[in-house]
């Protein structure tokens, strides 16, 4: 499903640079995730990023026995620092080979690393375009993390075992979509969603 050579990192710092371009003003602005402002989502991709990284390390735990549907995260005081980090931390992670194989845990999920490696694609890659649209900002992810997040979300619909979708019903979109705009569809939202 991946490239063990995924590097997360040009995706990890196209998030960073979204985060840097909020306003405080911005934090209560609504994202495509219902109910969920600008700071909870800057809170999630900081507790997804933490997760991913120790993911990645195989160090379990309670960053990674957390269920990300349990609370929606607010944002701590010191997030302006910590969340740039958290992103660095999570690409330095997953560039080591091993972090691609064997078994981890993530959310509470027993998976293998490579499904993890992906679904952290994923998480960047969705989130960045959640947070872009909320700000009303240009989005251009980094290719190989959106092609991997794409095969993901792909996967993941064509199971019949997923019901509607791994994140809410599919949005259809054309096949000559582009494919940032079909992996948003996948994921449950309406690529033509604005603030």
């Amino acid at each position: 499903m991946t490239d063990s050579t995924l590097d997360l990192g040009p995706q990890a710092r196209i998030v960073a640079r979204l985060a840097e371009a909020v306003s405080d003003e911005q934090l209560s602005a609504p994202t495509p995730c219902p109910g969920t402002p600008v700071r909870n989502l800057l809170g999630h991709l900081l507790h997804l990023s933490v997760a991913f990284r120790d993911a990645a390390r195989k160090d379990l735990g309670a960053t990674t026995d957390t269920n990300p549907n349990a609370t929606v995260p607010d944002l701590p005081p010191g997030w302006r620092e910590d969340l740039p980090k958290a992103l660095d931390e999570l690409a330095d992670a997953w560039r080591d080979p091993t972090a691609w194989t064997g078994l981890t845990r993530v959310g509470g999920v027993d998976l293998p690393g490579e499904i993890a490696g992906a679904v952290a694609a994923d998480e960047l890659v969705i989130h960045g375009w959640d947070l872009s649209r909320a700000l009303d900002l240009e989005y251009t992810p980094d290719l190989p993390a959106l092609a991997s997040a794409h095969g993901f979300l792909l996967a993941a619909a064509e199971d019949p075992d997923r019901g509607e979708g791994l994140f809410g019903p599919v949005v259809p979109v054309p096949p000559e979509g582009p494919l940032l705009d079909r992996a948003v569809g996948l994921s449950g939202r309406d690529p033509e969603w604005r603030a």
